[in-house]
This record gives structure tokens, sequence and C-alpha cells, in this order.
């Protein structure tokens, strides 16, 4: 039998759901990044095993994901890094297309101009030379 507390009111998680999710998704980079490592130097130290390398690099990307975690700067970096991504206002699709577009024209009349100059200066210096 649950006993509902009528006087307070549910926890929500809000931009602490990002966080979580950011590190969380760290410690999957750092044991990543830490296998490679690890499978490098066993290679060269010790015949391949490649069950004892996951595993360190588990153990030591938990427990420095971890620590991260519980370290008050850092998680006070990480709730404020999302506090202001979430002030940030994201272009509408057709804000985006019309940007991709002008990026598209502008790069096609960039690469016209140097093309002709490039031509320009080959026929000049064929002339030189």
């Amino acid at each position: 039998m649950t006993v509902k507390n009528p006087g307070v009111a549910p926890i929500t998680i809000g931009l602490n759901r990002y966080v979580h999710f950011a590190f969380f998704l760290a410690g999957f980079i750092v044991t990543y990044i830490l296998k490679k490592v690890l499978e490098g130097i066993w290679d060269r130290l010790l015949p391949s095993n490649d069950f004892a390398v996951l595993a360190i690099a588990i153990v030591l990307a938990s427990g420095a994901t971890y620590y991260a975690w519980k370290h008050p700067r850092v998680n006070m970096l990480a709730k404020e890094i999302a506090t202001e991504l979430s002030k940030v206002t994201w272009p509408t699709r057709k804000e985006t297309s019309a940007f991709t577009v002008t990026v598209i024209v502008t790069s096609v009349i960039a690469a016209t101009i140097l093309g002709l100059y490039d031509m320009f200066w080959t026929a000049l210096t064929g002339l030189v030379y």
C-alpha cells in the first residue's frame, strides 16, 4: 500500500536530466578511448586479452566519471552549461534552409571569382615565362 503525500509536489528533474545524460555519455566515450589506449599498451607488454583490457577500461572510466559527477565544481559547470544552452533560440527549419542556400550561393560565387583569378594569373605568368 502506498501512501500519497498531498503536501509534497512531485520532483521534476528539469535540466539535470541533460547533465546526467552528458556524464553518462562522457563515461562511454572515456571508456572507448581508454580501451583503445590500453589495448595499445597491453599488446606491447603482454599477450592480447580483450576482456581484461575492457574490464580495466570500464572500471577506470566509471571511477573517473563518478568522481567528475560528484565533484562540486565540475557538476556546477555542467549545470551552468545546461542552463545557458536552454536559453539558446535555435533557428527554425525555414531559417536553416535559407541560411544553407545563402552559404552555398556565396561559396559558388567565391569559387567562381577565385577560379577566374587563377585562370587570369596562369595566362599572365604563361606570357612572362
